[in-house]
């Protein structure tokens, strides 16, 4: 029994370093290409694999760019939570959250251009994502801090507010102060009043930490994410709410 159970484990862990080497090829490439010009050839290229490897852990290039999309988030969702577990009012947790995901995933604007295709993160199977949101969003219901609303309602506006401002904000330079507005306007669609809504969304914002390990490490660094930073400290609450 043990020794079954040794292989199993073993067999895990070759499948989850295989899956790591795909997916550290890809996010190379797609940071350099982007995913549109990203094919399996270049994938299996990079990695150093055979297409029949590829083929054991991924059936398509869209699923590998699927499950990545999903890892990344998860990675970037992981780096928020570790500061966003210091504060008491889950309107600022949840504020945090959404800011710090915006301002990780712009770090690199081809890495962001592959987040958008995310989509949904609950039809993803999002687990990392949805638990923490939900957690903080129930904690705010409970203690009438956001209006009461279905579950799926409140999550749809936090993760459609940090993926749709990802994707409004490639294509063209956007104000300095965009994450905030937006996250202001979040806010205010989750129950919080104006102007507490703005107070919250332009609070100073602490930089993470890089997750050990991440895929995203070399973008991630704090010099990026300050990076991405309103010029002005703090934007006033009449900018916000024009």
């Amino acid at each position: 029994m043990q020794k079954e159970d040794h292989r199993t484990r073993v067999a895990a862990e070759r499948r989850d370093r295989m899956r790591r080497r795909l997916f550290e090829s890809a996010i190379q490439l797609v940071a350099r290409k982007g995913p549109a010009a990203t094919s399996i050839d270049d994938v299996i290229q990079a990695a150093e694999v055979s297409r029949g490897t590829f083929y054991k852990y991924f059936d398509a290039p869209d699923t590998l760019f699927d499950a990545l999309a999903l890892e990344v988030m998860n990675d970037i969702i992981r780096m928020a939570e570790a500061v966003v577990v210091h504060f008491e009012d889950p309107a600022h947790r949840v504020s945090t959250g959404m800011r710090l995901a915006i301002r990780l995933a712009m770090a690199n604007r081809e890495v962001a251009g592959f987040l958008v295709r995310l989509g949904w993160p609950e039809m993803r199977g999002g687990r990392v994502l949805l638990d923490f949101v939900k957690r903080d969003l129930e904690l705010g219901m409970r203690h009438h801090r956001f209006a009461d609303m279905p579950m799926r309602l409140a999550t749809n506006i936090v993760s459609m507010t940090v993926l749709g401002s990802v994707h409004a904000m490639l294509p063209t330079r956007s104000p300095k102060d965009f994450t905030e507005q937006a996250v202001a306007s979040a806010l205010r669609a989750l129950g919080v009043e104006g102007k507490d809504a703005v107070r919250i969304a332009t609070l100073e914002l602490p930089v993470p930490e890089p997750l050990e390990g991440g895929l995203l490490a070399p973008w991630t660094t704090a010099r990026a994410v300050r990076r991405q930073a309103p010029a002005r400290k703090r934007a006033t609450a009449s900018e916000l709410e024009d």
